[in-house]
């Protein structure tokens, strides 16, 4: 089924597809990079459909996308962005899956890209109890040093994680560094967390969208199965 715009809750929408038949099927919950629900998400929720999953991509930026070669503008608007107000928006976006009929309950997982890989490794947090299955890719914030754009740290939010957590990253990502790689296992293992965290060689920063320049075919064919896998184990 193509995906279609629906209205979630106070004025946000949301890019939403899911797979053909009653079902009821798992769900996703897509966050977003920081250039807005484009054509790429569009895609991504689609192919997440036709793998048997709900999936739905709150429009957090609400109606504002930006090429992938304007990251001035992408990256001011997302300076705006507070997480807390994110965070509620993701428990509407929560609500309204569950308020499917073809969404099986209990069966969600969240999964972001870049500024959504912070924004799910958060959710994994603050709404702990309703996600079964966590995916970061390259989730920039959650442990620098000092952010480049002024966000928190989380991880003082990692004691209240309760789901399986998959962390991807590229091993030439520069805004990534492996002491950040490091500072965010050590975390997870003294919290006593259930997580992988994979590394892909010769990869940058938003390695897995083709629409990107730094698009890594060989990395990105072999992370979208190990994300597949991930959510299959958790919400099967």
């Amino acid at each position: 089924m193509p995906g279609l715009w629906v209205d979630i809750a106070d004025g946000l929408r949301g890019y939403y597809a899911h797979p053909t038949g009653a079902g009821p099927h798992p769900a996703v919950l897509v966050f977003i990079e920081t250039f807005g629900v484009n054509g790429h998400f569009q895609d991504l929720a689609a192919r997440l459909a036709q793998q048997g999953y709900c999936a739905l991509v709150p429009d957090i930026f609400h109606g504002k996308t930006y090429s992938y070669d304007d990251a001035p503008n992408a990256i001011g608007h997302l300076k705006t962005l507070r997480d807390d107000t994110v965070m509620a928006e993701a428990g509407h976006s929560l609500d309204w899956l569950a308020r499917q009929g073809e969404v099986a309950q209990g069966k969600t997982a969240v999964l972001g890209f870049c500024m959504g890989g912070r924004l799910a490794f958060l959710a994994n947090a603050v709404h702990a109890a309703r996600v079964r299955a966590a995916v970061a890719f390259y989730g920039g914030g959650i442990a620098p040093e000092q952010d480049s754009v002024g966000r928190p740290p989380l991880l003082d939010k990692i004691p209240a994680m309760q789901a399986p957590l998959l962390l991807i990253y590229g091993a030439k990502d520069g805004s990534i560094l492996p002491a950040e790689h490091g500072r965010i296992a050590t975390a997870l293992s003294a919290a006593n967390k259930t997580y992988t965290l994979s590394v892909f060689p010769d990869a940058g920063h938003g390695f897995f969208c083709d629409q990107r320049k730094s698009y890594h075919a060989a990395a990105a064919a072999r992370a979208w199965p190990l994300a597949l896998e991930h959510l299959h184990t958790h919400l099967s």
